[in-house]
């Protein structure tokens, strides 16, 4: 090609040196036509929608997108920024994409189907290794038709474009390092559709849900007024020096016991956590979001799965997490400019102390008023002393069956039941559900899980029958009942579940 610096020299090679090699060089860089990461050999284009194909290259610089015998073109913008739209594909590949200007970008092994992003803390990060009966699932992980992609980017400061990763195929030697949750859930619509599946985890453990929302619409919503006045409370100064120098100390004693309990055969004590490298990980408010969503977007996906809500359980931040989950949700969707399908799990029953899961679970219930919404019922699938259940294959089976019930209109339970309004009978509280599929069933004898109370608000065990569609909740001391809860603690007894076998969701009649 005939290049700027061709030019130059042929002019006067005296004139280009070092210094002038090295712009000439950035010129040319910023000419070539670049798309982010998120593009990429084996990726999943969304099927049946227009799907975005975006980047940079040089203001004015013609550009071209060819795939499957279509082909699109614009031109780049003043700041150098290009988009183009490819009308509906059909579920098929694998195709080549095709991006043409200064220079040609070629993605192969291209394939059109179903595309769904996951994200949120380290239950959706945790990997197909760390899950249950992973040998056997490894063995079986022959699926070429499903791509996932991992974003690999840190948390940023500022809205980021590029995004890092790679798309990775399915396979005995891959699946290992494949979200869980994203996968179990890639599987189930895969088998059902028989059509390729993308899969895009964006997901970092112990991060609080503040840090996936843009920081501008944080802070231009009143409901979370209260949590940034919290945040300007001044805290308690930290010298960098001295909490390094405390760290290494740490690390250093850790070291030595490690290795005393590894001579005598025992467990080696937890290793020091790096307090600079917690707060890389997570970000500021919107840190993750920069750095780790904005590059995705706009992406054409068909919706999105959430894990998250462990980092908000604490008294003082489950309070704000209704607001701050409908406000993730809704703007996702205005910054992808469609209001895709969004489901989440509901957080599982564990031991923890000192954490408020019950408000954090019903913060999820709540957020279902939001449309095309949907949830997996988790509160049977969690471990008492682990916050990470390894049983993430019914988490994700459970997410598949809304998807394919709702966004892909098959005949299935889509949840198991959701409290639907309740009536005072005398001394009985009768409680209506909705998503009783196959009728309530008490799993495993007779009803547990709820409590009652009167005005004085002392809880009883409450005992309860199932009629027809609806539970009668009484207790011989209340005379005068004003309320019932259902499976109100961390880690409940509870077995209330619908026909389908699938589980009830926590909840209580008396939300303030």
């Amino acid at each position: 090609m005939f290049s700027a610096y061709t030019a130059m020299k042929r002019r006067s090679p005296l004139l280009v040196t070092p210094a002038v090699l090295t712009l000439l060089l950035a010129v040319t860089a910023r000419a070539d036509v670049n798309l982010p990461a998120i593009f990429g050999d084996h990726m999943v284009l969304q099927r049946d929608t227009a799907v975005p194909v975006w980047g940079t290259a040089a203001p004015g610089e013609e550009i071209t997108v060819s795939i499957a015998g279509q082909t699109a073109a614009t031109k780049a913008a003043a700041d150098g920024k290009w988009s183009v739209k490819l009308t509906k594909l059909s579920a098929a590949g694998p195709h080549t994409l095709t991006v043409k200007g200064a220079n040609t970008l070629t993605y192969s092994d291209v394939l059109v189907g179903e595309v769904w992003l996951g994200s949120g803390q380290s239950n959706m990060a945790m990997q197909v290794s760390r899950a249950k009966d992973y040998e056997q699932e490894q063995a079986a992980a022959k699926f070429p038709l499903i791509r996932m992609f991992t974003e690999g980017s840190p948390a940023a400061n500022t809205a980021q474009t590029t995004g890092k990763g790679e798309w990775v195929i399915c396979s005995p030697e891959n699946v290992g390092r494949f979200s869980a949750t994203a996968y179990f859930f890639g599987r189930e619509i895969h088998r059902s559709l028989n059509v390729p599946v993308g899969l895009i985890n964006s997901s970092v453990g112990g991060t609080p849900i503040e840090s996936w929302i843009a920081p501008e619409t944080q802070q231009a919503a009143p409901e979370l007024k209260a949590f940034f006045e919290a945040a300007r409370k001044p805290a308690k100064p930290v010298d960098p020096a001295q909490a390094k120098a405390k760290f290494e100390a740490d690390t250093a004693k850790w070291k030595e016991a490690a290795a005393k309990a590894k001579a005598e055969g025992k467990p080696a004590p937890k290793r020091p956590v790096d307090p600079a490298s917690v707060a890389e990980r997570k970000g500021n408010v919107g840190g993750l979001f920069n750095g780790k969503i904005a590059p995705l977007i706009p992406y054409a996906i068909r919706g999105a799965l959430w894990y998250q809500g462990e980092a908000n359980s604490t008294p003082e931040k489950a309070v704000l997490y209704r607001a701050q989950l409908s406000l993730l949700v809704t703007d996702w969707r205005a910054r992808w400019g469609y209001d895709f399908p969004f489901a989440w799990v509901q957080l599982p029953n564990f031991g923890g102390a000192g954490r408020d899961w019950p408000l954090v679970r019903e913060a999820m219930l709540q957020t279902l008023k939001l449309k095309d919404t949907g949830m997996a019922i988790t509160i049977d699938l969690g471990e008492e002393k682990d916050i990470h259940p390894k049983n993430k294959q019914d988490v994700g089976r459970r997410l598949a069956a809304w998807a394919l019930g709702t966004v892909y209109g098959q005949k299935l339970a889509t949840s198991g039941p959701l409290p639907a309004g309740h009536q005072v009978r005398g001394s009985e509280v009768v409680l209506s559900f909705t998503h009783t599929d196959g009728g309530l069933v008490a799993k495993g004898g007779e009803l547990k899980g709820f409590v009652i109370a009167g005005e004085d608000q002392q809880w009883k065990p409450a005992t309860a029958r199932i009629e027809g569609g609806k539970v009668i909740v009484s207790h011989p001391d209340v005379k005068q009942p004003v309320a019932v809860r259902y499976a109100w603690e961390n880690w409940p007894t509870c077995n209330l579940y619908n026909g389908a076998g699938l589980p009830a969701s926590p909840f209580r009649t008396d939300t303030k």
